[in-house]
């Protein structure tokens, strides 16, 4: 079973999260990023900076891959698949990382550094 992780604290998240229950197989489950036990899991901070995608092999996936990933578990998920074709692949990306960016810092009050900048 796959496991969502999600920020329930976003109001944005928390829609979403509630149209994927809907449609979602039974093969995917939703972790409330603020109630999740640590132990083997990335940061909080991690966590709450991008989308993350716990495979059932263990595997993590992030970012835009997780959020096209959490949809193949819909009947919608055909619908994702073309962000990750090669030519829209780059610019999705892209528009995913700024948007996670900015919702990062209005929630958390929080700046981060920009994509390939030295932290």
């Amino acid at each position: 079973m796959d496991i969502l992780f999600y920020d329930a604290h976003c109001p944005l998240c928390r829609r979403e999260v509630a149209l994927l229950q809907k449609f979602a197989a039974p093969t995917l489950a939703f972790q409330d990023i603020h109630t999740a036990d640590f132990e083997l899991l990335p940061s909080r901070e991690a966590l709450l900076k991008s989308l993350h995608l716990q495979r059932g092999s263990g595997e993590m996936v992030t970012g835009l891959a997780a959020n096209v990933a959490v949809w193949q578990h819909t009947r919608l998920g055909v619908f994702w698949r073309f962000l990750v074709l090669p030519g829209i692949r780059p610019v999705a990306e892209r528009v995913y990382e700024n948007w996670a960016r900015r919702r990062y810092a209005r929630l958390y009050g929080c700046v981060l550094p920009e994509r390939g900048a030295q932290q």
